[in-house]
């Protein structure tokens, strides 16, 4: 009897979960699109094209190891660049961040806004892509959604330390440990220089799950309009 109930309270739990999650959103993260418009890029694509008389750039698809080289040189040989508009489903961490400095850079020689277009998705290392905008804006529509990072994703790395015994596994833990704190650390650094609160980090992004789990499986955070401006991630309106 008591599973039963258990069972029939779970079921109706999950009824009103899915009731109360807007069409096109999703169930298991109810502030982010269920399909996010990211791109299927496997490595970021960056194409300017021109509108109204300016130069936007369109920077679409996965963070990978070699985007700040390929950006530098856009921006170098594109010197009319005035937008950034971002779409990315993240990728390599420190890739965005020497990215997101690196536009930073080039906004001290000429105004550059980064935005968000409507239905378009910036995600993970994509942030801080996006952040490096002196100027920053979200359109309506336009989602910045962010999770906690993690350094252990890789199960067969860790079924593989398990395997070889606790002294192996205590390393492990050791470098994740690490790894994470230095992370951790450029993140808070990154967000001083690029003038966005870091109380978005503890506030938000640290207090996501890295790893879904059977009874919570959210691990995703799409910012409010209120939030953005709050934590300074967006400082200028959408037009």
């Amino acid at each position: 009897m008591n599973r039963w109930i258990k069972s029939v309270a779970a079921f109706a739990g999950a009824l009103a979960c899915t009731a109360a999650t807007p069409p096109g959103m999703d169930p298991d993260n109810p502030t982010c699109p269920a399909k996010p418009n990211w791109s299927d890029y496997k490595t970021m694509v960056l194409t300017p094209f021109q509108r109204s008389g300016e130069t936007v750039l369109l920077a679409e698809g996965r963070v990978d190891s070699e985007l700040p080289a390929r950006l530098e040189k856009v921006l170098t040989d594109n010197p009319s660049i005035s937008e950034i508009w971002i779409r990315s489903p993240g990728g390599d961490a420190r890739a965005g961040n020497a990215a997101g400095l690196l536009i930073r850079k080039f906004s001290k020689e000429r105004q550059m806004v980064t935005r968000i277009p409507s239905g378009w998705t910036c995600f993970s290392a994509c942030n801080f892509v996006f952040m490096g905008g002196r100027a920053r804006t979200i359109d309506p529509g336009g989602y910045f959604m962010v999770h906690m990072f993690t350094m252990t994703g890789d199960k067969n790395a860790i079924q593989s330390s398990v395997a070889l015994g606790a002294e192996s596994t205590t390393e492990l833990i050791s470098d994740v440990e690490r790894e994470a704190a230095l992370m951790a650390t450029e993140d808070n650094d990154l967000l001083i220089r690029l003038d966005v609160s870091r109380d978005l980090l503890s506030d938000i992004m640290y207090r996501q799950k890295s790893i879904a789990t059977a009874s919570d499986r959210s691990t995703r955070r799409c910012l409010t309009r209120k939030e953005a401006l709050k934590y300074n991630v967006v400082n200028i309106d959408a037009d």
